[in-house]
């Protein structure tokens, strides 16, 4: 099953150069039945990896561009009336389908990212006295624009919460950006083919639960999370002032989740303290409440983190 996932990747690099920790932490996210949350300039190939990601799993791909004007309604579907049969119909929103693309989704006021976030969790949509369970599996791909900062809604921490991951994707090497501008140019892009079938993703998903983790390397990941809400405990009383609230309780549940995930990705059938560390910045990164004196001084929640790494004994 694991060359099913090297497929998988080799179908989205005939269209995507680089960028092999967004596709591998997508994957996490899909594989595990999370969402993910990507912070990144324009033009870094968001939109066009989900895209390829959702051919080569053979599923339904929609997106939705978020505005300061849209509405719940715009995402989730409505009621509509039917003036010819006197009565109303369901018209479903883009939710309804397994890969969607939330772009910036800091556009869009509480209302409606309150209305995703019931989504998010729920995995189903009511309108009107009916209620629809979203066909599985079902995935939120939402993404952040850092650059511009008018006319944005700061996402509340219980939304970002119910990510499992947040990436910050950064800009290409010199080589992939030649190699990205020859393609283009030259209309060299492969097609993208359906290399994994429904069934197939849920046997992965049965490999990746029965993955071993040893007691002591559990307890690791629990050390590494009670360290941001206690790090006196740890001799970290360096950042205590700069850390108002630690990591929340889905962090560690994700984190057992994605470790297992990220070890069947490297062909492993058990988990190691450096399948923790490959993935700990993008678990908590978007978990942890920095406070003002942090912020003064320019300290980041990835800093905290790698102080964390860095401190914590490794089993």
């Amino acid at each position: 099953m694991i060359n099913k996932i090297q497929k998988v990747k080799a179908e989205v690099a005939k269209v995507v150069v680089g960028q092999e920790k967004m596709i591998d932490s997508l994957l996490i996210a899909l594989l595990c039945e999370g969402h993910i949350l990507i912070e990144g300039v324009p033009g870094l190939a968001k939109t066009t990896t989900v895209n390829a990601l959702s051919k080569a799993l053979g599923l339904n791909f929609k997106r939705t561009q978020f505005t300061p004007d849209l509405l719940p309604s715009d995402i989730l579907g409505a009621e509509i009336y039917d003036p010819q049969n006197n009565q109303f119909k369901i018209k479903k929103g883009p939710v309804f389908t397994n890969l969607l693309l939330a772009d910036e989704i800091n556009r869009a006021p509480a209302k409606v990212q309150s209305a995703l976030l019931e989504v998010m969790q729920e995995k189903q949509v009511t309108l009107g006295d009916t209620t629809f369970k979203l066909d599985p599996p079902f995935f939120v791909m939402a993404t952040q624009n850092p650059v511009e900062q008018e006319g944005v809604y700061q996402l509340p921490e219980a939304q970002l919460d119910r990510f499992m991951l947040k990436l910050i994707v950064d800009y290409n090497t010199k080589e992939e950006e030649l190699e990205i501008a020859r393609r283009i140019s030259s209309g060299s892009s492969g097609e993208i083919n359906a290399v994994l079938s429904a069934d197939e993703l849920v046997e992965i998903k049965k490999n990746i639960a029965s993955i071993h983790v040893d007691a002591e390397v559990e307890a690791y990941m629990i050390e590494l999370v009670n360290a941001t809400r206690n790090p006196k405990e740890y001799g970290l009383e360096d950042i205590e002032e700069f850390i108002q609230f630690g990591a929340s309780p889905r962090v560690s549940i994700d984190m057992f989740k994605a470790v297992k995930a990220m070890a069947f990705m490297r062909g492993k059938d058990f988990v190691t303290p450096i399948d923790v560390a490959y993935i700990a910045k993008e678990l908590m990164r978007h978990r942890i409440v920095l406070t003002y004196e942090a912020e003064a001084e320019g300290v980041t929640t990835d800093e905290i983190i790698q102080k964390v790494l860095e401190t914590v004994a490794i089993p």
